[in-house]
């Protein structure tokens, strides 16, 4: 059977939110649950400080979401939870209190997609909290509660805080507030299935699945896709893998992963050695060493023979995440190699994922530093936003940069060119992250026609369908017909 997706991906434009950080609501009066002591927003975030960003506050910005071109909201965890960033789950089926609870959601969600807005929700399933109450319960009673097999128990008394003694309990890397479900628990397993249709039922577009490597349980990712495409065949499916994810993207588990294994070239490539390597050796992804056009072209032809056509048109490709320093500041803050990495992303096959306030020129080192809040105006690059603005523009314009089919066409020394046809429409791409103007000579091409729809370079169709590209220091430019 041939590989299904869904195809509203594969014309996405996504746009990656942590909610306590993006905007807090301008309505009172509040809930009582919200009116609480909050950071300073302006301030540095801080590893367990809240600052109140809430779910009526993204409503209020969807005009400013919708004009920036976006497609698709991913939120990071939004379910109750102990901690700012919602990974250390209390409750499944309410949404956490300080983002203004369930009202809030229902009332995101249907003005999201009044807009026609997806909405795609963070399902950390892996793991739970100290908090969880099948596990709190476990705390409480000791070998007596009735939910001991939900989890991987390993010996008595069990300490939950005390790092002095022995947790007695797997939790995800040894983190004793993460407890690891026992996915092999047949109840266990049903309740997860269970969350994961209550919120497609809902009306949600989708789920991230957090660490799902560390599922291993067989058929477990099988049974939970059937039970979501049962109810919604469009649902998106997406999974944190941060390397060769064919494991999963065989058409049976996921549509696609968060693809690492595109933004360590693109900022190798664009970027070079201006990569801060402090912000990038401790993580699982590798923007390091410096790429030329070869070597950029290498990494990506790689990238695209690992996975069928039709799962590469549903990844979700991104420069900068919760998880990982904010691109702008892995370039060493330099403007024109994350406008160049910008460049790719937006023009690469799969889902483009925009990591709120990059778009601004927000910059972020390692967590929680990558997770500040979203800036005042009056703090944005303009002209980082208005070349996001200007490509999401011609990606919705231009069917082949969303499903046309990829070639490289040339790599010379610094010099990337690469086009995407699809059907008649050919678009072609040239990127130089050199320091120098080049000249780039491209013969047979499919049609002789084009002008430039992007960026400062000039193209001279030569005849015989030849062109001769002329593209300045570190910049890019698009070709392709009105």
């Amino acid at each position: 059977m041939p590989i299904q997706t869904p195809d509203w991906v594969k014309h996405a434009i996504f746009y990656q939110i942590f909610p306590d950080r993006f905007a807090r609501t301008s309505r009172t009066p509040l809930p009582p649950a919200m009116q609480v002591p909050l950071e300073d927003w302006d301030g540095a975030p801080t590893i367990q400080g809240y600052k109140g960003g809430d779910l009526w506050g993204v409503a209020e910005r969807l005009d400013y979401i919708q004009d920036l071109g976006v497609t698709a909201i991913y939120f990071t965890p939004i379910f109750q939870s102990a901690c700012n960033h919602r990974y250390h789950t209390h409750d499944y089926y309410q949404i956490d209190p300080l983002l203004g609870g369930n009202e809030a959601f229902f009332e995101l969600l249907e003005a999201a997609h009044d807009r026609n807005l997806k909405v795609v929700l963070d399902g950390v399933f892996n793991h739970a909290s100290r908090g969880f109450f099948y596990f709190n319960d476990i705390l409480e009673n000791g070998p007596h509660s009735p939910w001991l097999d939900w989890f991987n128990i390993e010996g008595w008394p069990l300490s939950a805080y005390d790092g002095d003694k022995p947790a007695n309990y797997e939790g995800w890397w040894n983190n004793r507030a993460l407890p690891e479900f026992n996915h092999d628990n047949p109840q266990a397993r049903e309740y997860i299935m269970r969350i994961g249709e209550y919120w497609i039922e809902q009306g949600i577009d989708g789920w991230r699945l957090d660490v799902p490597f560390d599922v291993t349980t067989e058929g477990f990712w099988v049974e939970f896709r059937s039970r979501v495409k049962a109810i919604n065949p469009e649902a998106y499916i997406v999974g944190e893998v941060w390397t060769d994810a064919s494991e999963w993207l065989q058409g049976d588990q996921f549509d696609g992963v968060m693809n690492y294994l595109f933004t360590g070239p693109a900022i190798a490539f664009t970027a070079k050695d201006r990569v801060s390597m402090p912000l990038v050796e401790s993580v699982s992804y590798t923007p390091y060493p410096a790429l030329d056009a070869k070597g950029y072209a290498e990494k990506v032809e790689a990238l695209l023979n690992l996975y069928d056509w039709e799962i590469q048109q549903t990844q979700l490709n991104l420069l900068s995440s919760h998880d990982i320093a904010r691109a702008l500041s892995v370039a060493g803050e330099d403007i024109s190699s994350f406008l160049l990495a910008t460049l790719l992303l937006l023009t690469f096959p799969g889902a483009p994922s925009i990591y709120y306030g990059d778009e601004v020129g927000l910059p972020g080192k390692l967590d929680p530093d990558c997770r500040r809040v979203f800036p005042k105006e009056e703090a944005w690059n303009q002209k980082v936003l208005e070349t996001h603005k200007v490509l999401i523009a011609l990606r919705q314009a231009h069917p082949a940069l969303r499903t046309g089919k990829y070639q490289t066409l040339a790599a010379e020394e610094d010099c990337y060119v690469f086009s995407r046809i699809l059907e008649k429409e050919i678009i072609v791409v040239a990127v130089n992250t050199g320091e120098t103007a080049v000249q780039v000579r491209l013969a047979d091409m499919e049609a002789e026609s084009g002008k430039v729809l992007y960026g400062e370079g000039s193209v001279e169709w030569l005849g015989d369908r030849t062109a001769m590209l002329e593209v300045p220091a570190r910049s890019g430019m698009i070709l392709g017909d009105v």
